[in-house]
């Protein structure tokens, strides 16, 4: 234990180097880091940056441990993906530079809004009342909740709202003369986002060919990204929730308000009795109302 009061010697000297300026250059930096990664991961790149993270550890590794041809082979596919990792994160880098090069610069390291549960309470309610009316009419509907994974492409790609969500408006929205009627409406941190938008279509072979496009959409995000779909058919008026490329469909309106309380609601808002009307409705699901 000789060794010890040495290193604590050399720490004491180092650590009287360090003067406000460095602890100052530090803190930035590493806030820096630290957003970056929290945006990225909110992303649908968020995985491709962990691989990248992965293999700059190997890369690590395999120096320390002199492993002479691991090494090579990492640091020459480094020096093709640089240009690989630009196209991957292109998104993601204009849309940062964008909100960077904005008037507020406030909102470059923003976060999203928190939303309570009595809020998502009110919400989830009056989702659950405008799905059930479209059910009984056969209006056709698709709903998407954003959650960590941002959704700013497909919010480009429709009518950005940003308005309160309630009963009538999303009536209004979904009703078949209107010009928004025609695409999913997004929304996000409690407040609809954007009417209109168009979202990607699944490739899963496997998908009831009975569905239709509104359906295959609703799973086509849901692969993409961890949003939750609410889709009601406008043949059938049955009504749909998709997550994680899964479709549970034929769902009645006080299912697929305990389904979204589940989803949506964090912690312990979800109570017994909502799990288990979840896991009632999942034994009534048929194979083939299942992707």
């Amino acid at each position: 234990m000789d060794w010890l009061p040495e290193i604590a010697g050399f720490v004491w000297d180092y650590a009287r180097t360090i003067g406000p300026a460095d602890v100052l250059d530090i803190a930035v930096v590493a806030f820096f880091i630290y957003k970056m990664v929290s945006y990225f991961s909110r992303t649908g790149s968020g995985r491709v940056m962990r691989g990248v993270l992965l293999l700059l550890g190997l890369m690590w590794l395999a120096a320390s441990l002199r492993m002479t041809v691991v090494n090579v082979l990492i640091g020459e596919t480094f020096k093709i993906g640089i240009l690989a990792i630009i196209v991957l994160f292109q998104p993601e880098f204009r849309h940062f530079l964008e909100r960077l090069g904005s008037s507020d610069l406030s909102q470059v390291f923003s976060t999203a809004r928190k939303v309570g549960a009595k809020e998502y309470d009110a919400i989830i309610d009056a989702i659950t009342a405008a799905a059930a009316e479209f059910s009984k009419s056969s209006t056709g509907a698709l709903i998407v909740f954003e959650r960590k994974m941002k959704l700013d492409d497909i919010v480009k790609s429709g009518s950005e709202l940003d308005a309160s969500v309630n009963k009538e408006l999303i009536k209004n929205i979904f009703y078949p003369k209107t010009p928004l009627h025609d695409g999913a409406a997004i929304i996000r941190n409690g407040r609809i986002s954007a009417a209109a938008c168009m979202l990607p279509l699944s490739q899963n072979p496997n998908i009831d060919r009975n569905l239709g496009t509104r359906h295959r959409a609703a799973i086509g995000i849901s692969e993409l990204t961890d949003a939750v779909v609410v889709v009601v058919s406008e043949e059938t008026g049955a009504i749909s929730v998709a997550t994680g490329g899964m479709l549970k469909r034929r769902l009645a309106p006080d299912i697929l308000q305990s389904l979204l309380r589940s989803e949506l609601i964090a912690d312990d808002v979800a109570s017994n009795t909502v799990i288990s009307k979840i896991r009632s409705a999942a034994k009534k699901t048929t194979d083939k109302e299942e992707v």
